[in-house]
């Protein structure tokens, strides 16, 4: 089974060690899941992580190791445009629809009921769902 985590998720795994994104991020760590990102969702990760207001609760160290830990993922190196056929409501979220595209992932997770994502509910063969949502389906 193949993932794409949104950028949220995965700093929520790190904000909140209770919640289902951190659940998701163990299950990947213990490999049940392939997790696919792109350099364009490492660097918005490294990006995001220097927020002012996220560099008070996440410690440098903590964003570090996930990196780090993302290297063993599939990383997709040059994304294409997204097809004409696929909208993202918010252009900054189209590179996550590309990526569950061109990675032939089975689910895209979300957290950000805002950006029309979750109102997509699917890209390609991935189904769009929340964190809990994912848990109880694939974990």
């Amino acid at each position: 089974m193949r993932v794409v985590l949104d950028t949220n998720v995965l700093l929520s795994a790190l904000i909140s060690p209770h919640g289902a994104p951190d659940a998701i991020y163990n299950a990947w760590r213990a490999a049940r899941f392939e997790l696919v990102t792109s350099t364009v969702q490492l660097d918005e990760l490294r990006r995001v992580s220097r927020y002012p207001k996220l560099k008070v609760i996440l410690p440098a160290h903590r964003i570090g190791a996930m990196m780090n830990n993302m290297q063993r993922a599939v990383v997709l190196e040059h994304l294409p445009s997204l097809p004409q056929d696929v909208e993202a409501n918010d252009p900054n979220d189209a590179f996550l629809l590309t990526m569950a595209l061109v990675g032939e992932a089975n689910y895209l997770v979300t957290g950000d009921r805002r950006a029309g994502l979750l109102q997509l509910s699917s890209a390609g063969q991935a189904r769009i769902v929340t964190p809990a949502a994912f848990c109880a389906e694939a974990l």
